[in-house]
């Protein structure tokens, strides 16, 4: 790091639990957030704020005045503009240091494989359950961890799934079946701090497991409800019958069995 990173820096750095080394670790990782909507909008900025060296945005939506409500990385003179574009110049007005790619087309799972295998996190801030089931499919294949987060009314919740620990469960032990995309901000509504509260809580987890510090949220769901202001947390099991991650914990038992 040079002299204007060690001040930009200067209070993570401060953190014993980070210190140089994990602040170093930060600005060499790749981050891919899909999603630039009300969550990753604070995603997005507190990742380029904390020195993440390359975020990668893939968002093929575009802004819309619905949007500017919760969606903070966009503002009214980027109404119409890619989203993926919008926020990558958000980002790089707090950091310009950050490098920011931009992905704004609507790729195939085939296509979108070689993103997610590159990256040292995902985070999935998408509002269907479609592109969370096939995120999951492919950062599973891939190896790469996922920070999973949703938001809703009044509500939200954030995990993380990480394929390269034996005791971690995926997004679909979860939600073992398709579910109906009618549960969306757009249908039920959405207050418009609790997109960045749970942004920001996954912008954290992320950055635990870049630095690899502290205990990300693996194998535990954190639930909010804002309305009465309560976070609580519920234990997450891997299901041994799951069609996505079973075959994982499979071939960890024949290794251990041949060695």
């Amino acid at each position: 790091m040079n002299d204007r990173q060690l001040l930009r820096y200067s209070r993570q750095l401060m953190l014993p639990q980070l210190d140089y080394s994990g602040q170093e670790r930060l600005l060499r990782s790749r981050t891919l957030i899909v999603g630039l909507g009300g969550l990753g909008s604070p995603v997005a900025l507190y990742l380029a704020a904390a020195g993440v060296g390359t975020l990668v945005l893939a968002d093929f939506d575009s802004v819309d005045l619905s949007n500017l409500q919760r969606q903070i990385a966009h503002t009214t003179a980027t109404i119409g503009q890619s989203k993926a574009i919008s926020a990558a110049a958000a980002a790089q007005s707090i950091n310009p240091e950050v490098e920011v790619e931009c992905i704004d087309d609507l790729l195939s799972p085939a296509q979108f494989m070689p993103h997610v295998a590159a990256a040292d996190v995902v985070i999935d801030c998408t509002d269907n359950f479609v592109t969370r089931f096939t995120l999951n499919a492919l950062c599973m294949e891939a190896g790469t961890p996922l920070v999973s987060g949703a938001a809703i009314r009044f509500e939200g919740q954030v995990t993380v799934f990480d394929p390269r620990r034996d005791d971690s469960p995926c997004y679909r032990c979860l939600y073992p079946d398709e579910l109906d995309d009618e549960e969306n901000c757009s249908r039920n509504g959405i207050l418009a701090p609790v997109v960045g509260m749970i942004g920001t809580t996954q912008a954290t987890e992320a950055i635990k497991v870049l630095a690899g510090i502290g205990e990300p949220l693996v194998g535990r769901l954190l639930l909010l409800d804002a309305l009465h202001m309560e976070w609580r947390s519920i234990r997450l099991a891997r299901d041994p019958q799951c069609p996505v991650c079973a075959h994982r914990m499979t071939a960890a038992h024949c290794t251990t069995r041949s060695a």
